[in-house]
């Protein structure tokens, strides 16, 4: 019982065997920085990808969501120290434009009471009321809006003072300040 088996071996020269076996590492999936590099999409490309996904993005969520975008996007330009410096200036400018309305309003009424004039005395005092009136108004709107921003950013409302009392009074007294 003995059998014969037949050895075959395919030899073949050097230009031959480059041709007919794949020497690189394609199927191990390595890839060079050069073809890594090139496989990234540039900032234009980015954008016009974000642009096209922008309405099938969810709003919300830890990650994958605009909510994520604003928040890692914020924190690398610390958006929060500077809203925060925004905020302080608008709240001075708010207090200052009051101030002089205050000083106009006062300056008005020290001109129309030397004048004796009743009817431009209980004038003044219904523009007085009437402003009083407004910035109280101006000034719940404005803090509503403010909760509601920070609501649908899930930031805490404690900021919401502070952001409502910069641009609530600003708002306010910019109209009554062109009055006067």
């Amino acid at each position: 019982m003995t059998e014969t088996v037949d050895l075959r071996k395919d030899v073949f020269d050097k230009a031959e065997y480059i041709k007919t076996i794949d020497t690189s590492f394609n199927e191990f999936g390595a890839v060079s920085i050069t073809e890594d590099q090139q496989i990234q999409p540039s900032v234009e490309e980015f954008f016009g990808l974000y642009n096209s996904l922008f309405y099938d993005i969810p709003a919300l969520g830890e990650t994958n969501s605009h909510q994520y975008l604003i928040r890692t996007s914020g924190e690398y330009i610390n958006f929060d120290e500077v809203n925060d410096e925004i905020q302080a200036l608008q709240a001075e400018i708010a207090q200052l434009r009051s101030d002089l309305l205050t000083a106009q309003m006062e300056g008005a009424q020290a001109i129309a009471s030397s004048t004796g004039d009743e009817t431009i005395a209980e004038t003044f005092n219904v523009l007085e009321k009437q402003i009083q009136l407004a910035n109280e108004n101006i000034i719940t709107t404005n803090t509503t809006l403010a909760e509601n921003t920070n609501t649908s950013q899930n930031t805490p409302s404690s900021t919401g003072g502070n952001n409502s009392g910069g641009s609530i009074s600003s708002g306010g007294t910019s109209s009554g300040g062109g009055g006067g």
